[in-house]
């Protein structure tokens, strides 16, 4: 399959990897273009635009930070939508808006181009791995068409219906979710070390019980081992989808207190200089209001 790739950060130069390993025919592009320039030697074609990434692609996957980035692509400047053929997918990958996945679906059928909203959960060893979950939703016909894709990037493809912006919602959930699974772990913690507790008993205890989950074993090593740098996702990256999901919120009328209280915390380890961290690195304003 002919893959334009645009977006080779920590996740995208993962995931491009993978689709080459798996066979794909790539031309690959990023804005910087120092993070694209390793991947011709390992087949990929470079680009110098978006437009030229686009052009005869069969499908146009996108994996960039945030709205700003996906509009700047897309639309003029970039002009993506311009430049994919008629009858091509835009399978948009990165975590964005409702909001913006509703007007790209808009705008990819006016241009005679489908849109599949395919964001996924994993960190970027999980994306090197082939081990990421993927979340799409648009057209039967397309989702199915991109399925070779989603099984050379994850271990479980989940097709939630017709609406691509569902799959934006889910995500969105699920992001919040685990900035309060930060969140509550980091509280745990400053608690069982206020009482001359070892961080990694409380661990063993919490995760060999009731709370085994992958999330609270990952984040948990993470916080008990303060091992914030570098940065499997950037604090500023969840701080974005912390306000993603309060707007998406807000437009439905649904009060969401937790996803406002970590907000707070977001704004807080910015202003401490915690920008380049991991966003569990909200932990350490935890750990600090604490006397810790």
């Amino acid at each position: 399959m002919k893959i334009g790739f645009v977006g080779l950060g920590s996740m995208g130069s993962c995931m491009a990897r993978r689709l080459i390993d798996a066979g794909h025919a790539l031309t690959v592009y990023n804005r910087t273009p120092s993070r694209a320039e390793p991947f011709r030697a390992w087949g990929a074609r470079v680009a110098d635009s978006v437009s030229e990434a686009a052009t005869g692609a069969d499908v146009l996957i996108s994996m960039v930070a945030d709205d700003s980035a996906l509009e700047a692509l897309v639309f003029p400047p970039g002009d993506a939508l311009r430049a994919l053929p008629a009858g091509a997918v835009h399978a948009s990958m990165s975590t964005i808006s409702v909001a913006l996945s509703r007007r790209l679906a808009d705008a990819h059928a006016e241009r005679r181009q489908h849109y599949v909203a395919a964001p996924v959960f994993g960190r970027p060893e999980a994306a090197a791995a082939g081990k990421l979950f993927v979340v799409a939703a648009g057209p039967n016909d397309q989702v199915h068409r991109c399925e070779p894709i989603f099984d050379a990037l994850g271990q479980k493809t989940f097709n939630i219906g017709l609406d691509a912006s569902a799959a934006n919602v889910i995500k969105l959930a699920g992001n919040f979710l685990i900035s309060t699974v930060i969140e509550s772990l980091a509280e745990c913690l400053a608690l069982a070390r206020k009482h001359g507790i070892d961080s990694h008993t409380l661990l063993d205890v919490l995760t060999g019980t009731l709370f085994s989950a992958p999330i609270y074993r990952t984040y948990g090593t993470i916080l008990v081992d303060q091992r914030f740098d570098p940065p499997g996702f950037a604090l500023p990256l969840g701080m974005k989808d912390n306000a993603l999901v309060l707007a998406a919120a807000q437009a439905a009328h649904v009060p969401m207190p937790m996803a406002s209280l970590v907000r707070d915390q977001f704004l807080a380890a910015m202003a401490a200089g915690l920008a380049n961290a991991d966003w569990s690195a909200i932990a350490r304003i935890t750990f600090r209001n604490a006397g810790l």
